[in-house]
């Protein structure tokens, strides 16, 4: 399977899906840390993919959907952005509600 198509299945298979370095347990860089500490705050589960262990996705995943930085976060099948966005919704509260209505979304 193509690496693009490999990231569009996983977006579009995954409500919640971070792009980061590392884990949400283990991140290796801090943008990615603060991104995934947002996320975990909401209490809603999300998917992650460790770009560093996947060489394919770490240089194609810029190119999916024309945002060069990690992390990434997708929420029901659209990006929201990196680490300033994704804090700066969980700040507003925005984030708790884009985050239970993707899930939702799938319950229904």
């Amino acid at each position: 399977m193509d690496v693009l198509e490999r990231i569009k299945q996983q977006v579009e298979s995954n409500p919640i899906i971070i792009y980061m370095k590392g884990t949400p347990d283990f991140p290796m860089c801090g943008f990615s840390s603060r991104a995934a500490q947002a996320l975990s705050a909401t209490g809603i589960p999300f998917a992650h993919v460790n770009v560093l262990e996947d060489p394919e996705i770490f240089q194609n995943l810029p190119r999916y959907a024309d945002w060069p930085t990690f992390p990434q976060i997708y929420i029901d099948g659209e990006l929201i952005g990196g680490c300033d966005i994704t804090l700066e919704l969980y700040q507003s509260g925005e984030l708790q509600k884009l985050t239970e209505q993707a899930v939702q979304k799938v319950k229904a």
